[in-house]
């Protein structure tokens, strides 16, 4: 596969982080524009002899072969939000300013600078570039590594290269949305007395959730946080019309030592006697921070780690039995915003990190 671009725009894996950094951001990648970047991609990393190069669509995994007793893999999108005039990068001191330069760019740019320079790594390593994830998940290149060419992604640990502010986010929250569907009779509402307001009946609902006690659980040293609540509620017909149906929409955050089918048994549990339809669904990720690569690597990067609130693809890394933090460069506060940023010096301590786990002796 090749795009008419590759030619003039080789990656220069021998510039430092914040100047690689720089390089990708200029390439635009729109989910579902990455060809010309995954063509620069591969092509830089063909052209290292240590590095076995394989590519599925715009998906590009790179790995050594060392026969190391253990294998860590890196990973990160090519993808971007849309631009919001925010291209060409440019540097207002510490900051490289540009679409993607926080999430996930500057994680790419560390990717490929230790792919460059870590011939002889203490564990095997595998790098993983791929595109779509900032969209549906049916197009997600992980998503499609995963389901096709699994034994690509084989290893004892994983990072994702997520904007993280340079401090591992262990694992993440699973997700569950549901409809509850509340019903009644319509009337006119100056004979209310002839209908069934099913706005009102919405009151236990928002009862149940308002008197809901999350549940904390730690995992790994990680304290994880639960929440259950109403994200959206909709219901009536007319200014003088008794409303006939109204549904409330809540979305269930939940640690990771749940599974998808225990979170859906236990909404259904605490809206016994209404109808639960599940809308969305996507499992969490175990941190696996008593992992012997997952410890190295905590020391390696300041010995301290924080749960991560929210969902990322590290459960696609769990649904396949492997471990898997989160941590990149970026601030996870400037994704995806017009002034989207990212501190140089946060590029090149996480550059430095990562070196010195993949090292030490």
């Amino acid at each position: 596969m090749s795009s008419p671009h590759s030619a003039t725009t080789a990656l220069d894996l021998s510039l430092d982080g914040g100047a690689l950094t720089a390089r990708l951001v200029d390439f635009p990648s729109v989910s579902g524009s990455e060809q010309a970047l995954a063509d620069a991609v591969e092509a830089a990393l063909r052209a290292l002899p240590h590095l076995t190069v394989d590519r599925y669509g715009n998906n590009v995994v790179a790995r050594t072969e060392l026969g190391r007793a253990e294998r860590v893999l890196l990973a990160g999108h090519l993808d971007t939000v849309p631009i919001a005039d925010n291209l060409p990068s440019h540097v207002e001191g510490d900051l490289l300013y540009g679409c993607g330069s926080s999430d996930m760019k500057s994680g790419v740019a560390v990717q490929l600078r230790l792919a460059a320079t870590l011939p002889a790594p203490n564990r095997d390593l595998t790098f993983v570039f791929y595109d779509c994830e900032e969209i549906e998940a049916s197009r997600n290149g992980l998503g499609h590594l995963a389901r096709e060419r699994p034994q690509w992604l084989a290893a004892d640990f994983a990072v994702l290269m997520e904007p993280s502010g340079a401090v591992v986010e262990g694992g993440c929250q699973g997700t569950l949305r549901v409809k509850v569907a509340l019903t009644g009779t319509r009337a006119h509402s100056a004979r209310s007395w002839l209908g069934d307001n099913a706005i009102h009946h919405a009151a236990e609902v928002l009862g149940r959730l308002a008197a809901y006690q999350p549940r904390r659980v730690e995992i790994d040293g990680l304290e994880y946080r639960e929440g259950l609540n109403a994200v959206d509620i909709r219901g009536g017909v007319a200014g003088n019309v008794i409303p006939d149906e109204c549904v409330v929409t809540v979305n269930f955050r939940y640690a990771p030592d749940r599974t998808e089918a225990d979170a859906e048994a236990h909404v259904r549990e605490v809206f016994s006697g209404f109808p639960v339809e599940v809308t969305d669904s996507a499992p969490g990720a175990l941190p696996g921070l008593s992992q012997p690569a997952a410890q190295a690597f905590l020391a390696a990067t300041g010995g301290t780690a924080r749960a991560k609130y929210g969902w990322t693809d590290v459960a696609r890394f769990s649904a396949l039995g492997v471990p898997a933090v989160n941590y990149g460069p970026g601030d996870p506060n400037l994704a995806h915003k017009r002034e989207e940023h990212c501190s140089l010096a946060a590029i090149a301590e996480c550059e430095e990190r990562l070196r010195a786990w993949l090292t030490a002796g």
